[in-house]
């Protein structure tokens, strides 16, 4: 009883890092195309970007990590 619970708890996990992995995607390419389209980008603007690009790594290393793909989840 106790593997099947650890199973669910993971794909339910798995779930959500995929869901927030995409996000941070999202928001990581919308922030890059301020940035390109902007003429002189604040650095408020250029810190943001960092933000969304360090956050969509680490969401990005912690999927590797635990060995998960988009066909798994669906």
């Amino acid at each position: 009883m106790l593997w099947r619970r650890k199973g669910k708890l993971k794909r339910q996990f798995d779930e959500k890092l995929m869901a927030e992995l995409q996000k941070a995607r999202t928001e990581w390419f919308e922030q890059k195309q301020l940035i390109e389209k902007s003429v002189d980008p604040s650095p408020e603007v250029l810190s943001a970007l960092q933000l969304a690009e360090a956050k969509y790594f680490f969401l990005l290393r912690e999927a590797k990590h635990r060995r998960i793909t988009l066909k798994e989840v669906r």
